[in-house]
């Protein structure tokens, strides 16, 4: 299992300690430094060199999506996730055409870091197994081609998602307040990651809205809300 050397580039310190304390629970990640400025992540990238970067796009002293075209300018072997609050589309579009790797939008879970490091894990072994590549290995590395859409049935529940537990759970966060997992669950007799994994595709389907209570550096909560009609 290769191990992914990774840096943080973030302005604000807690958050940056989040980072670091997420990354400390994944196994194959290995942290080769944390830069709070833009001037000092030039520094450390250009001696570090690590696989990855976890990139905010606003500092004092500039925008990581600078930082993210100087890299690719320099032909850097350094793959940029975005981690940001920034939801405009252009700022997507340019972190699109800057080549990262994702785009993940704060405030950060766990969850969500954990399943886009160990795509990047996959990226990077698929990568490094390859010799010459033919066409289907150079598809797998890349998006789905516009010619091979994803098969769509909007009926159908993803792997994992029980009908009647769905609806059990939207009972439950009918209710006025906020609801963390953990709540949920003991609502509905479950666990606390299966409550999460309802209530995330919840969010997903728009009906639900989540935010991150961070309360003590290193403990956030996600916390569910159903949204209001319209």
């Amino acid at each position: 299992m290769r191990t992914i050397r990774l840096m943080i580039v973030e302005d604000d310190r807690q958050i940056a300690e989040i980072q670091r304390r997420f990354i400390e629970r994944i196994d194959f990640v290995e942290l080769t430094g944390i830069a709070h400025t833009l001037a000092d992540a030039r520094d450390q990238i250009d001696v570090l060199q690590p696989d990855l970067v976890l990139l905010d796009v606003y500092f004092p002293d500039g925008t990581g999506l600078e930082l993210l075209r100087e890299l690719r300018a320099g032909d850097s072997p350094s793959d940029v996730i975005l981690i940001t609050a920034a939801r405009e589309v252009d700022t997507l579009r340019s972190a699109l055409r800057g080549g990262v790797f994702d785009y993940i939008l704060k405030p950060l879970v766990f969850e969500r870091l954990q399943a886009a490091l160990q795509r990047y894990q996959q990226h990077l072994s698929t990568l490094d197994s390859l010799g010459d590549v033919a066409q289907k290995e150079v598809d797998a590395l890349l998006p789905r081609h516009p010619a091979e859409p994803e098969p769509a049935n909007p009926s159908r529940l993803p792997k994992g998602i029980d009908p009647l537990t769905l609806d059990k759970i939207r009972d439950v966060v009918r209710a006025p307040g906020d609801w963390s997992a953990e709540a949920v669950g003991q609502e509905i007799g479950a666990s606390r990651t299966t409550a999460r994994r309802y209530l995330e595709y919840l969010v997903s389907a728009d009906e639900l809205t989540a935010e991150v209570n961070y309360g003590t550096v290193g403990r956030p909560e996600r916390r569910y809300r159903a949204v209001s009609p319209p």
